[in-house]
Protein backbone atom coordinates (compact mmCIF):
# COMPACT_ATOMS: atom_id res chain seq x y z
CA UNK A 1 0.00 0.00 0.00
CA UNK A 2 0.94 3.25 -0.92
CA UNK A 3 1.39 6.71 1.16
CA UNK A 4 -0.18 9.78 0.26
CA UNK A 5 1.49 13.10 1.97
CA UNK A 6 0.26 16.44 1.31
CA UNK A 7 0.66 19.85 3.06
CA UNK A 8 -2.61 21.31 4.44
CA UNK A 9 -2.50 25.14 5.78
CA UNK A 10 -4.61 25.80 8.89
CA UNK A 11 -4.70 28.55 10.78
CA UNK A 12 -2.57 31.56 12.06
CA UNK A 13 0.32 30.85 9.06
CA UNK A 14 0.69 26.92 9.87
CA UNK A 15 0.77 24.44 7.79
CA UNK A 16 0.53 20.58 8.58
CA UNK A 17 2.29 17.70 7.03
CA UNK A 18 0.14 15.00 6.82
CA UNK A 19 0.29 11.17 5.59
CA UNK A 20 -2.50 8.75 4.64
CA UNK A 21 -1.64 5.26 4.17
CA UNK A 22 -3.46 1.91 3.50
CA UNK A 23 -6.79 1.15 2.00
CA UNK A 24 -8.18 4.65 0.62
CA UNK A 25 -11.86 2.77 0.87
CA UNK A 26 -10.92 1.56 4.38
CA UNK A 27 -11.87 2.23 8.16
CA UNK A 28 -10.84 5.67 8.95
CA UNK A 29 -8.29 5.44 12.08
CA UNK A 30 -6.58 8.89 12.80
CA UNK A 31 -2.99 8.34 14.31
CA UNK A 32 -1.81 10.95 16.84
CA UNK A 33 1.81 11.09 18.14
CA UNK A 34 3.18 11.61 21.73
CA UNK A 35 5.55 14.58 22.60
CA UNK A 36 3.94 16.81 22.30
CA UNK A 37 6.75 16.91 19.62
CA UNK A 38 7.52 13.59 18.70
CA UNK A 39 5.91 13.98 15.11
CA UNK A 40 5.28 10.52 13.02
CA UNK A 41 8.50 10.26 12.13
CA UNK A 42 7.01 7.35 9.44
CA UNK A 43 6.67 4.79 11.96
CA UNK A 44 3.28 4.70 13.17
CA UNK A 45 1.66 1.87 10.63
CA UNK A 46 2.37 -1.41 12.44
CA UNK A 47 -0.77 -1.78 14.40
CA UNK A 48 -3.06 -1.53 11.37
CA UNK A 49 -3.79 -3.79 8.23
CA UNK A 50 -3.37 -2.09 5.71
CA UNK A 51 -5.62 -3.85 3.65
CA UNK A 52 -8.39 -2.46 6.26
CA UNK A 53 -7.67 0.52 7.67
CA UNK A 54 -7.02 4.09 5.89
CA UNK A 55 -4.82 5.27 8.45
CA UNK A 56 -4.45 9.29 8.67
CA UNK A 57 -1.53 10.66 10.46
CA UNK A 58 0.13 14.36 10.69
CA UNK A 59 2.85 16.33 12.33
CA UNK A 60 1.45 18.35 14.73
CA UNK A 61 2.11 22.48 14.88
CA UNK A 62 5.95 23.22 15.70
CA UNK A 63 7.41 19.64 14.87
CA UNK A 64 8.11 17.30 12.48
CA UNK A 65 7.57 18.11 8.13
CA UNK A 66 5.03 20.78 9.75
CA UNK A 67 5.69 24.46 9.40
CA UNK A 68 6.89 27.15 10.86
CA UNK A 69 9.22 24.65 12.54
CA UNK A 70 9.58 24.73 16.23
CA UNK A 71 7.08 27.66 16.28
CA UNK A 72 5.32 28.32 19.53
CA UNK A 73 2.86 31.10 18.11
CA UNK A 74 -0.39 29.69 18.24
CA UNK A 75 0.39 26.09 19.75
CA UNK A 76 -1.95 25.13 21.55
CA UNK A 77 -4.03 22.45 22.09
CA UNK A 78 -7.32 23.90 21.24
CA UNK A 79 -5.26 24.65 17.44
CA UNK A 80 -4.82 20.96 17.64
CA UNK A 81 -8.15 20.06 18.08
CA UNK A 82 -9.02 22.59 15.38
CA UNK A 83 -6.77 21.38 13.03
CA UNK A 84 -8.20 17.77 13.53
CA UNK A 85 -11.69 19.05 12.62
CA UNK A 86 -10.37 20.52 9.65
CA UNK A 87 -8.36 17.21 8.53
CA UNK A 88 -11.35 15.00 9.26
CA UNK A 89 -13.67 17.66 6.88
CA UNK A 90 -10.61 17.80 4.35
CA UNK A 91 -10.69 13.95 3.60
CA UNK A 92 -14.51 14.20 3.75
CA UNK A 93 -14.83 12.00 6.92
CA UNK A 94 -17.78 11.82 8.76
CA UNK A 95 -16.41 9.99 12.06
CA UNK A 96 -13.04 8.41 12.70
CA UNK A 97 -11.32 5.51 15.41
CA UNK A 98 -9.11 7.67 17.08
CA UNK A 99 -5.68 6.10 17.99
CA UNK A 100 -3.33 8.07 20.28
CA UNK A 101 -0.12 7.31 22.85
CA UNK A 102 1.17 9.19 25.14
CA UNK A 103 0.46 12.94 24.84
CA UNK A 104 -1.66 11.42 21.68
CA UNK A 105 -3.86 9.95 24.33
CA UNK A 106 -4.27 13.49 25.96
CA UNK A 107 -5.22 14.71 22.45
CA UNK A 108 -7.43 12.26 21.53
CA UNK A 109 -9.39 12.59 25.05
CA UNK A 110 -9.68 15.98 24.43
CA UNK A 111 -10.46 16.18 20.95
CA UNK A 112 -13.10 13.83 21.33
CA UNK A 113 -14.60 16.05 24.48
CA UNK A 114 -14.86 18.69 22.11
CA UNK A 115 -16.52 16.58 18.96
CA UNK A 116 -18.07 13.51 20.33
CA UNK A 117 -19.72 13.06 17.10
CA UNK A 118 -16.71 12.39 14.99
CA UNK A 119 -15.38 10.23 17.32
CA UNK A 120 -16.52 6.45 16.49
CA UNK A 121 -13.66 4.83 18.86
CA UNK A 122 -10.60 5.60 20.54
CA UNK A 123 -7.65 3.37 21.04
CA UNK A 124 -5.27 4.97 24.30
CA UNK A 125 -2.23 4.32 25.21
CA UNK A 126 0.16 5.54 27.91
CA UNK A 127 -2.58 7.84 29.24
CA UNK A 128 -1.77 11.37 29.90
CA UNK A 129 -4.46 13.01 31.92
CA UNK A 130 -2.19 16.21 32.41
CA UNK A 131 -3.29 16.98 36.01
CA UNK A 132 -0.65 19.09 38.27
CA UNK A 133 -0.15 15.76 39.76
CA UNK A 134 1.02 14.06 36.12
CA UNK A 135 3.20 16.84 35.67
CA UNK A 136 4.70 16.49 39.29
CA UNK A 137 5.37 12.59 38.85
CA UNK A 138 7.19 13.44 35.59
CA UNK A 139 9.45 16.46 36.50
CA UNK A 140 9.65 16.83 40.45
CA UNK A 141 12.78 15.69 43.03
CA UNK A 142 10.02 13.98 44.97
CA UNK A 143 8.03 12.74 41.89
CA UNK A 144 7.47 9.20 41.58
CA UNK A 145 9.55 8.67 38.21
CA UNK A 146 12.50 10.46 39.86
CA UNK A 147 12.39 8.32 42.60
CA UNK A 148 12.20 5.19 40.49
CA UNK A 149 15.52 6.52 38.32
CA UNK A 150 17.30 8.66 40.30
CA UNK A 151 20.44 8.44 38.68
CA UNK A 152 18.39 9.76 35.39
CA UNK A 153 16.68 11.84 37.04
CA UNK A 154 20.02 13.49 38.71
CA UNK A 155 21.52 14.15 35.37
CA UNK A 156 18.70 15.86 33.87
CA UNK A 157 18.20 17.84 37.25
CA UNK A 158 21.68 18.29 37.57
CA UNK A 159 21.32 20.82 34.00
CA UNK A 160 18.89 23.65 35.81
CA UNK A 161 20.56 25.82 38.45
CA UNK A 162 19.49 26.38 42.05
CA UNK A 163 17.33 24.33 44.60
CA UNK A 164 14.34 23.90 42.35
CA UNK A 165 11.51 21.87 43.63
CA UNK A 166 8.29 22.28 41.96
CA UNK A 167 6.94 21.10 38.56
CA UNK A 168 6.11 24.54 37.29
CA UNK A 169 9.66 26.42 38.29
CA UNK A 170 11.85 23.34 36.69
CA UNK A 171 9.74 23.51 33.52
CA UNK A 172 10.47 27.60 33.16
CA UNK A 173 14.08 27.04 34.12
CA UNK A 174 14.83 24.71 30.70
CA UNK A 175 13.23 26.29 28.80
CA UNK A 176 14.99 29.60 29.48
CA UNK A 177 17.96 27.48 28.76
CA UNK A 178 16.04 26.25 25.66
CA UNK A 179 16.00 29.84 24.52
CA UNK A 180 19.90 30.82 25.31
CA UNK A 181 21.54 32.62 23.01
CA UNK A 182 24.49 30.18 23.64
CA UNK A 183 24.14 27.08 21.74
CA UNK A 184 25.94 25.08 23.64
CA UNK A 185 23.67 25.95 26.32
CA UNK A 186 20.29 25.56 24.65
CA UNK A 187 21.23 22.02 23.21
CA UNK A 188 22.68 20.64 26.37
CA UNK A 189 19.34 21.63 28.34
CA UNK A 190 17.21 20.31 24.81
CA UNK A 191 19.28 17.03 25.15
CA UNK A 192 19.19 16.62 29.13
CA UNK A 193 14.92 17.02 28.44
CA UNK A 194 14.97 14.33 25.68
CA UNK A 195 17.47 12.00 27.38
CA UNK A 196 15.41 12.15 30.85
CA UNK A 197 12.17 11.20 29.24
CA UNK A 198 14.11 8.11 26.81
CA UNK A 199 15.88 7.30 30.37
CA UNK A 200 12.15 6.24 31.84
CA UNK A 201 10.46 4.86 29.01
CA UNK A 202 10.96 1.45 28.74
CA UNK A 203 10.78 -1.66 31.13
CA UNK A 204 14.63 -1.91 30.43
CA UNK A 205 16.02 0.99 29.76
CA UNK A 206 18.32 1.46 27.11
CA UNK A 207 22.03 2.12 27.61
CA UNK A 208 22.47 4.61 25.15
CA UNK A 209 21.28 8.18 25.87
CA UNK A 210 18.06 8.64 22.82
CA UNK A 211 19.72 12.03 21.87
CA UNK A 212 22.16 10.02 20.87
CA UNK A 213 20.34 7.66 18.32
CA UNK A 214 17.89 10.47 17.10
CA UNK A 215 18.13 13.60 15.36
CA UNK A 216 18.61 17.17 16.37
CA UNK A 217 15.62 18.06 14.91
CA UNK A 218 13.66 15.62 17.00
CA UNK A 219 15.37 16.25 20.15
CA UNK A 220 14.54 19.92 19.82
CA UNK A 221 10.81 19.42 18.78
CA UNK A 222 10.20 16.93 21.60
CA UNK A 223 11.62 18.66 24.22
CA UNK A 224 10.82 22.61 23.34
CA UNK A 225 7.00 21.49 22.57
CA UNK A 226 6.71 19.25 25.89
CA UNK A 227 8.20 21.58 27.82
CA UNK A 228 5.71 24.48 26.30
CA UNK A 229 3.02 22.25 27.23
CA UNK A 230 3.96 21.43 30.49
CA UNK A 231 4.52 25.46 31.21
CA UNK A 232 1.00 26.11 30.32
CA UNK A 233 -0.39 23.01 32.00
CA UNK A 234 -1.36 21.61 28.40
CA UNK A 235 -3.69 24.53 28.07
CA UNK A 236 -6.68 22.71 29.87
CA UNK A 237 -7.77 23.61 33.35
CA UNK A 238 -7.35 21.33 36.14
CA UNK A 239 -8.91 17.47 35.69
CA UNK A 240 -10.89 18.52 32.68
CA UNK A 241 -10.50 15.02 31.09
CA UNK A 242 -12.17 13.62 34.31
CA UNK A 243 -14.61 16.53 34.89
CA UNK A 244 -16.10 15.88 31.12
CA UNK A 245 -15.97 12.33 30.65
CA UNK A 246 -19.31 12.34 30.78
CA UNK A 247 -19.51 13.52 27.36
CA UNK A 248 -17.35 10.57 26.33
CA UNK A 249 -18.87 8.05 28.16
CA UNK A 250 -20.19 6.01 25.77
CA UNK A 251 -17.41 6.21 23.17
CA UNK A 252 -16.16 2.50 22.83
CA UNK A 253 -12.46 2.89 24.13
CA UNK A 254 -9.58 0.44 24.44
CA UNK A 255 -6.91 1.91 26.72
CA UNK A 256 -3.72 -0.12 27.07
CA UNK A 257 -1.22 0.98 29.56
CA UNK A 258 2.09 -0.40 30.92
CA UNK A 259 2.26 -2.07 34.97
CA UNK A 260 5.54 -0.15 35.39
CA UNK A 261 4.67 2.91 33.01
CA UNK A 262 6.96 5.95 34.59
CA UNK A 263 6.34 8.43 32.31
CA UNK A 264 2.85 7.99 33.08
CA UNK A 265 1.30 6.54 35.77
CA UNK A 266 -0.98 3.83 35.68
CA UNK A 267 -3.48 4.71 38.25
CA UNK A 268 -4.08 7.47 35.24
CA UNK A 269 -5.52 4.64 32.86
CA UNK A 270 -7.40 2.65 35.78
CA UNK A 271 -9.09 6.05 36.79
CA UNK A 272 -10.22 7.01 33.30
CA UNK A 273 -11.42 3.67 32.53
CA UNK A 274 -13.99 3.71 35.57
CA UNK A 275 -15.37 7.16 34.46
CA UNK A 276 -15.34 6.08 30.81
CA UNK A 277 -18.16 2.87 30.97
CA UNK A 278 -17.56 1.79 27.60
CA UNK A 279 -14.00 1.39 27.92
CA UNK A 280 -11.55 -2.03 28.30
CA UNK A 281 -8.40 -1.79 30.19
CA UNK A 282 -5.54 -3.67 29.82
CA UNK A 283 -2.89 -3.17 32.13
CA UNK A 284 0.24 -4.87 30.76
CA UNK A 285 2.28 -6.32 33.90
CA UNK A 286 5.75 -7.01 31.65
CA UNK A 287 5.66 -3.44 30.24
CA UNK A 288 6.67 0.24 30.77
CA UNK A 289 5.72 3.46 28.96
CA UNK A 290 7.03 2.96 25.10
CA UNK A 291 4.90 1.55 22.29
CA UNK A 292 7.62 -0.27 20.85
CA UNK A 293 7.56 -3.15 24.29
CA UNK A 294 6.61 -5.85 22.43
CA UNK A 295 3.53 -6.62 24.54
CA UNK A 296 2.15 -3.44 24.47
CA UNK A 297 2.62 -3.81 20.98
CA UNK A 298 0.84 -6.94 20.56
CA UNK A 299 -2.20 -5.75 22.61
CA UNK A 300 -2.67 -2.75 20.25
CA UNK A 301 -2.45 -5.06 17.03
CA UNK A 302 -5.06 -7.56 18.56
CA UNK A 303 -7.56 -5.05 19.24
CA UNK A 304 -7.04 -3.01 15.48
CA UNK A 305 -7.41 -6.56 14.02
CA UNK A 306 -10.37 -7.18 16.54
CA UNK A 307 -11.96 -3.79 15.57
CA UNK A 308 -11.61 -4.30 11.58
CA UNK A 309 -13.52 -7.63 11.84
CA UNK A 310 -16.71 -5.96 13.83
CA UNK A 311 -16.77 -3.20 11.84
CA UNK A 312 -16.83 -5.35 8.85
CA UNK A 313 -19.18 -7.67 10.54
CA UNK A 314 -21.47 -4.37 11.08
CA UNK A 315 -21.11 -3.18 7.82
Amino acid sequence: MSIQSFKLPVSYGHTLHVEVAGNPDGIPVLYLHGGPGAGINGNYQWPFDLQRYMVVAFDQRGCGHSQPFGCLEHNSTDDLIEDIEVLRKHLNIDSWYVFGGSWGSTLALCYAIAHPLSVRTMILRGVFLARQQDFDWFLEPGGGAAQVFPDAYSRFYGQVSGQLNRSAEIADAFFEQFSSSDDNIARAALSAWFNWEGAISKLIPDKQPSSEIASNQQVKSLALLECHYLKHHCFISENYILNHAHIIKRIPTYIVHGRYDMVCQVSAAYHLHKALSHSALHIIDNAGHSASEPAIKSTLKSIMDELALNYRAQA
